[in-house]
């Protein structure tokens, strides 16, 4: 019994052995009979190349796509929240009177909120008409923001300077312009210590921001920027539905940052348990992974679509082998008749249509890789790379379309009487 034992390790090493050696035969046969039929051969996987081609190029350009657009969307802040009030209706809000958010209430969360690093109000009109000179820009919008405002959007001037301290507090009408604003104005930059209009008012122009580019539609340099204080004195209907940015210390401080916000408006605005907030809590941080979750389902789904093709290709691949066993009856009878057992033959066949996929699905990637980089070349084009885990999945799929549609004609030929198909014709 020992002995026996002692053997076992040997036994399965040569099994081992033995299976390898008769899949690296069955892959060498396979390789041969696609080079012996090429035009066959390349006919039956193209089902397979385009399918892998397109996966690659799909996923590849989806995922540039959505790796740019979360970029963007981090150079503009993932640690702040946006806070107003929320005019929504609600049954639970009926009957208390009017909704409001006030400069008090930006300063208490400015001073009770420990997690909150910095804070600015947001005084937005989406309207605003400047005039410089003969030159007239209409439907602007103005931002009503403090010193912080810069650094948590990270809106900063490349000429002149942003508006300071002093500025705020002395309601100074000063003001930094938006590059698309600057070139609706048809000026330069030597606008900065000259003067605009806003809505009738003279302000001082300090300082032009640097371009930030458009996002999702909305040009982002297409806007101006003034103390809030000189807003809210501007714009006096503002003053009850002030909108502020609070951003908190770190990343992973943002809930905690965002519970003390809420407990702290909740008691100024004397809300009782079980009633519904009357102000509102985005947070960029949130956006950022909703936009993820968006980019991985489409990337899933464009991805299921163009696979499709793969179908195509299995089936393609199964109706040759089909033929191929057809063919090959009697190669098939006379391996039998010299102790070829079933196994062998269906691992043969089995070979050959994996061999034959993975031959398709190796030429498809280096077909995905070229069609990327073609279309990367493109100047307006963003950068686009191809994830090493879809290559990993369009070589597996298609040796596993190999599997899955190759098994019938193995079987077909594993089955076959070897008397019989010595006699076929």
């Amino acid at each position: 019994m020992m002995s026996r034992l002692v053997q076992l390790p040997h036994r399965l090493w040569r099994m081992a052995v033995g299976a390898l050696t008769a899949t690296a035969g069955n892959v060498a046969n396979a390789l041969v009979l696609i080079w012996a039929n090429k035009g066959r051969s390349m006919l039956t996987t193209l089902g397979i190349v385009i399918a892998v081609t397109s996966t690659i190029a799909v996923v590849s350009i989806v995922q540039g796509f959505g790796n740019y657009m979360t970029d963007m969307v981090r150079g503009y802040g993932t640690q702040y929240m946006v806070v107003g009030p929320d005019f929504e209706p609600s049954t639970e809000r009926d009957g208390r009177g009017r909704i409001t958010m006030t400069m008090r209430d930006v300063e208490a969360v400015r001073t009770e909120c420990p997690n909150i690093h910095r804070i600015t109000p947001f005084i937005y009109t989406d309207n605003a008409t400047i005039s410089y000179g003969l030159e007239v820009a209409s439907d602007v919008p103005v931002r009503g923001v403090s010193e912080s405002y810069q650094t948590i959007r990270n809106f900063q001037a490349d000429v002149g300077r942003f508006f300071g301290p002093i500025d705020i507090e002395a309601a100074s009408p000063v003001i930094v312009l938006g590059r698309t604003v600057v070139k609706n104005l048809e000026a330069t930059d030597a606008i900065v210590g000259d003067h605009v209009e806003v809505d009738g008012r003279r302000f001082l122009v300090i300082g032009i921001l640097a371009a930030k580019g458009g996002m999702m539609g909305d040009d982002q340099d297409n806007t101006v920027m003034i103390p809030y204080t000189t807003a809210l004195n501007m714009y006096t209907d503002l003053r009850d539905h002030v909108r502020f940015l609070a951003e908190a210390t770190t990343e992973a401080q943002i809930p905690e940052a965002e519970g003390q916000m809420r407990r702290v408006l909740r008691a100024r605005h004397d809300l009782e348990s079980g009633q519904a907030d009357d102000f509102t809590i985005h947070r960029q941080d949130q956006a950022l992974r909703q936009f993820a979750t968006i980019r991985n389902i489409a990337t899933g789904v464009l991805a299921g679509i163009v696979s499709i093709s793969l179908l195509v290709g299995g089936i393609g691949i199964m109706n040759v082998m089909l033929v191929s066993v057809t063919e090959r009856t009697n190669e098939i009878g006379l391996r039998k008749s010299v102790g070829g057992r079933r196994r062998d033959i269906l691992l043969q066949f089995l070979t050959e249509a994996v061999v034959l996929c993975a031959v398709g699905g190796a030429i498809g990637v280096v077909l995905g890789y070229g069609l990327t980089t073609l279309v990367g070349m493109h100047p307006s084009m963003i950068e686009i790379r191809v994830p090493p885990w879809v290559v990993a999945l369009a070589l597996v799929s298609s040796a596993g379309a190999g599997v899955v549609f190759g098994i019938i004609p193995a079987l077909k030929a594993a089955i076959l009487h070897p008397i019989e198909a010595l006699r076929h014709e």
